[in-house]
C-alpha cells in the first residue's frame, strides 16, 4: 500500500535521545509491516542511522529523515540515504532543495493549501491530536484533492477514523516509539505495537 510519493500508509517516527538503538527499531517496525521509518534529526546521530537503516532493510522499505528545517539539513539526509523528508511546518526552502519527497507539516487551512501547492507529497496536519478526525474532515470538504497524514496523538484505534475522514495516512510516534519501550529493551513491547498499527492501516485502507 502507497500514497503519492511512495509513502506507506503508517510513518513511523522515530525520536530517541540517541541514534544507538535506531537500526534495530527500524528493523522490528518494517518487519512488522510498517514500510516507511522516519528517524528525526533531533535524534543525535540521525544521520549515521539513516545510512545504516537503509543499508539493514529491503527496499521494499523507505527511510526518511524528519524534523528538516533547513535546505542544508534536506541535502545532508538525502546523501546520509534519505528516500523521503518530514518537515515539522511549512518550509518552501526545503521542498525546493532536493526532488525528494517531502512530507511538509501544516496545521491551518492556508497553511495546509499552500504546502500542497507548494509541492508537497503529503501534507503532515499537525499537531493533529489537538483537532482529532473531524478537522481532517472538515478541511477535505471544500478543498477534496488535499493528501493528508495527520500527526500527533494517533493511536491504532484512532487510525480508522481519520481514514475515514479522508486521510490518506497518518503519522505516528511516542504511540508507537516510546522511549522507556526502548529504554527497556522491550522489543517484543514494540513488535506488538508495530503490528497493530501495520494491522489497523490494512483495514482501513484495504486498497
Amino acid at each position: 500500500m502507497t500514497v503519492n510519493g511512495g509513502l506507506g500508509r503508517v510513518i513511523a517516527i522515530i525520536r530517541l535521545p540517541s541514534a544507538t538503538d535506531a537500526v534495530r527499531v527500524g528493523e522490528i517496525i518494517a518487519g512488522a509491516g510498517l514500510t516507511a521509518v522516519e528517524i528525526t534529526l533531533t535524534t543525535p546521530g540521525a544521520l549515521d542511522a539513516v545510512t545504516a537503516l537503509r543499508a539493514a532493510l529491503p527496499p521494499e522499505c523507505l527511510v526518511g529523515a524528519g524534523s528538516v528545517r533547513t535546505p542544508q539539513q534536506a541535502l545532508s539526509a538525502r546523501d546520509a540515504g534519505a528516500q523521503f523528508l518530514v518537515t515539522p511546518t511549512l518550509r518552501p526552502p526545503v521542498l525546493a532543495a532536493t526532488d525528494l519527497p517531502v512530507m511538509c507539516g501544516a496545521f491551518s487551512p492556508t497553511e495546509i493549501e499552500t504546502a500542497a501547492e507548494a509541492g508537497a507529497a503529503l501534507v503532515k496536519v499537525f499537531p493533529a491530536g489537538a483537532m482529532g478526525p473531524g478537522y481532517v474532515r472538515e478541511l477535505l470538504a471544500p478543498m477534496p484533492e488535499l493528501k493528508l497524514a495527520p500527526t500527533g496523538g494517533v493511536t491504532p484505534d484512532l487510525v480508522a477514523p481519520y481514514a475515514a475522514a479522508g486521510a490518506v495516512a497518518v503519522g505516528v510516534g511516542s504511540a508507537l516509539v516510546s522511549t522507556s519501550v526502548v529504554a527497556a529493551a522491550d522489543w517484543p513491547e514494540l513488535r506488538h505495537r508495530a503490528h497493530a498499527f501495520a494491522t489497523a492501516a490494512a483495514a482501513a485502507w484495504p486498497t
